[in-house]
């Protein structure tokens, strides 16, 4: 519709057309302004509703025994028995005496030097963050040939189960195989479970067979997004790169090669060329690569980093590099009775790696051990996690593989077997495979040998009850507080919400005082609110009829816990320190009743099982009110009556576009027809005008 403002009248239109709707307006504003208070109640609600649901919280923790059944132990003698004691512990007393041997832990040690110049005899100190094969000539294994590399190449792998498949692959590039007759000495992990590889097909569920191209087979099939981990030994490493810039300098994947089965391709310009290893630079750890046939160099390797550097400017962009090596390494084996049973584990290492890194793979593994290597002496020891004797008369801690018994020295080696602690308890003579141990909800901790008698007290921890339910009455104060606080707001009626066009009358400050002071007092005396409050000030006066509460404390006004004389503070309840701490002493068991009780009836139940029903009939009552975040408008009545505010609205402001429009027709035809009265005016002036 076309709209005529004012041209032929001389009138603003626009403005009288908005003067016009200001007041047809009012009632949506009305309409809009409701529903604003509706929400702001709608939001109050909630909060009480999440303050009720914290307390609730709090009441779940008062029932249970933790809160009443607190124990403290004592001993008279804590340089040599400590204890503590938990909330099963019963009070009860302990007599400990004899104890004539502490748990102590299996330790292996070799009983020679690893190193044939070791720092105790006069030779450098021995760098544990080196490479080994940096060093290998300290060793006395590599001088008595004693201890060689096995050649090939150390992987890892990453699978995953489907639940269903009992075949999985690991991914070998081509020209890569597994290597057979080694399988031994790999591992295989589902979700850290150690499984023993095997080259032919799994005779039980702990077996799992590898084959050379890579193909795991489980007896039964791993579940579904377990992770599987695989160190495996290849017999070669292929590795492909082509060049993306000119390269002076390349890094390959893997570290500690081998000179022998080393080989280069270069391919540039459609032409491939081969290298090989020349001779060696000295003094810089670095090979020559020179071609085949011509011994020309095209730069040099330095086999125990896998670092390229080529000569000149270096290898043009899109060159494909490919490298076919092997690595030195070495395989060996950890095992050790535990209290879970027998425990090993492979491990493989290549010469690149630094003893610093093998000790890191043992102590981080699930082998049962801790490794140390003495730098002074070059000796070894291995010392179980955990103390105590889990194999009587035999070794508990093995070890296999040429690199620990031959380059470390385990093949003469000394074990130190673990021992369990011996002692008396109560006249009865028993051992534990550790000094700390529990009995009967007491943890004990044995610190020396000893014959004397040691005595050790549980009793009840009234300290840690009154504190627990000292916190509890603060937090039902707190509850108390932030309730009485809400429904005794003032109410400021005059001031509704703001519509839009008071907003653009006031600023940003203005707005917000202007809201907190009409938000003020929306739930002034909510029936709903002084209900539970009047409703657990019930809960707490009346006594607690059960048969396991004395009539001496079935009431908290008769343990020292009472109302505050203030009645303005909504019946926030204070504290007798003195006479609650008597009755904690006296009956623990009518105190813990007296709040945890539970019956069939209002009167039977303990104080906090009848607040719990309290607070969980107004949550109900809250939410079918006010609904949560999760609630859709039609789950809770204000949201039903917000519902119907907006198809009101919805319905106004489409009435108000046809008011509007209205009024716009209604000028528009007053403007064309003074607009054809003007134009016939001046038609007759000017018929006049011309005789």
């Amino acid at each position: 519709m076309v709209r005529i403002g004012g041209l032929a009248s001389g009138m603003d239109i626009d403005q009288m057309v908005k003067d016009l709707m200001k007041a047809e307006r009012m009632p949506l504003d009305k309409l809009k302004q409701k529903k604003q208070v509706l929400e702001w109640q709608r939001d109050d609600y909630r909060t009480m509703n999440t303050l009720l649901l914290d307390f609730r919280s709090e009441l779940t923790q008062m029932k249970l025994t933790t809160k009443y059944r607190a124990r403290a132990a004592a001993s008279t003698n804590e340089d040599r028995v400590t204890a503590t004691a938990s909330s099963a512990a019963a009070q009860s007393s302990y007599s400990i005496s004899q104890v004539t041997e502490l748990a102590s832990a299996a330790t292996r040690t070799t009983n020679a030097s690893s190193l044939k110049d070791s720092q105790k005899n006069g030779g450098e100190k021995f760098d544990l963050s080196q490479s080994i094969r940096s060093q290998q000539s300290r060793f006395a294994a590599f001088e008595d040939n004693t201890f060689t590399w096995e050649q090939g190449v150390v992987s890892q792998a990453s699978l995953k189960g489907d639940g269903t498949s009992t075949s999985l692959k690991i991914d070998l590039p081509a020209g890569e195989k597994i290597l057979t007759g080694k399988q031994d000495n790999m591992s295989v992990k589902v979700d850290g479970k150690i499984f023993k590889v095997v080259s032919n097909s799994p005779a039980s569920e702990n077996e799992v067979q590898l084959d050379e191209n890579g193909q795991l087979t489980f007896s039964t099939a791993p579940k579904q997004g377990a992770v599987i981990k695989v160190d495996y030994i290849t017999d070669q490493k292929v590795e492909s790169k082509t060049l993306t810039d000119v390269t002076k300098e390349m890094q390959l994947s893997k570290s500690g090669l081998t000179a022998d089965g080393f080989a280069l391709k270069i391919t540039k310009d459609g032409t491939t060329a081969t290298y090989e290893l020349g001779a060696s630079i000295d003094g810089e750890g670095y090979t020559q690569l020179v071609e085949n046939g011509t011994g020309t160099s095209i730069g040099k390797i330095n086999l125990t980093t896998g670092k390229i550097i080529f000569d000149g400017e270096g290898q043009p962009k899109d060159a494909v590099i490919e490298a076919t090596y092997k690595q030195d390494y070495a395989a060996f084996s950890i095992g050790s009775y535990t209290s879970k049973g027998e425990v090993r584990e492979n491990f493989l290492i290549n010469a690149s790696e630094s003893m610093n890194q093998v000790i890191n793979k043992v102590n981080s593994s699930s082998a049962g051990v801790s490794m140390f290597y003495d730098t002074f002496t070059g000796q070894v020891s291995l010392t179980r996690t955990e103390t105590g004797n889990f194999n009587k008369d035999a070794a508990e801690i093995t070890v296999s593989g040429n690199f620990m018994e031959n380059m470390l020295q385990f093949s003469s080696s000394t074990e130190a077997g673990g021992k369990n602690a011996v002692f008396t308890i109560n006249g009865l003579t028993t051992e534990r495979n550790s000094n700390t141990f529990e009995m009967n909800g007491v943890t004990f901790t044995l610190k020396q040998t000893f014959a004397e008698e040691v005595s050790v007290s549980v009793n009840n921890d009234s300290t840690k009850v009154f504190d627990n339910i000292k916190e509890f009455v603060n937090k039902y104060n707190e509850l108390i507080d932030k309730v009485q606080k809400k429904t005794s707001e003032e109410r400021y009626r005059k001031y509704t919400p703001l519509t839009d066009d008071q907003r653009e009358t006031l600023s940003d400050k203005q707005q917000e005082k202007w809201e907190e002071m009409a938000k003020s007092g929306l739930l002034r005396r909510d029936p709903l609110l002084g209900s539970v409050l009047t409703n657990m000030r019930m809960n707490f006066s009346q006594p607690v009829t059960n048969d396991k509460v004395s009539g001496a404390f079935n009431q908290l006004a008769k343990i020292g816990i009472t109302t505050t004389a203030n009645y303005l503070e909504g019946g926030k309840l204070e504290i007798n320190e003195a006479k609650l701490r008597k009755a904690i002493e006296e009956d623990p068991e009518s105190v813990e009743n007296l709040f945890r009780g539970d019956g069939a009836t209002d009167s039977q139940k303990g104080i906090v099982q009848r607040l719990y029903d309290t607070v969980s009939k107004t949550m109900n009552q809250l939410k079918e009110k006010a609904g949560n975040s999760f609630s859709t408008q039609q789950q809770f009545a204000i949201g039903r009556t917000l519902k119907g505010l907006d198809s009101r609205i919805n319905s106004f402001e489409k009435r108000l576009v046809q008011v509007e429009d209205r009024y716009w027709r209604q000028f528009t035809a007053m403007e064309k027809a003074i607009q054809r009265s003007n134009q016939q005016s001046m038609y007759l002036m000017n018929q006049f005008g011309g005789q």
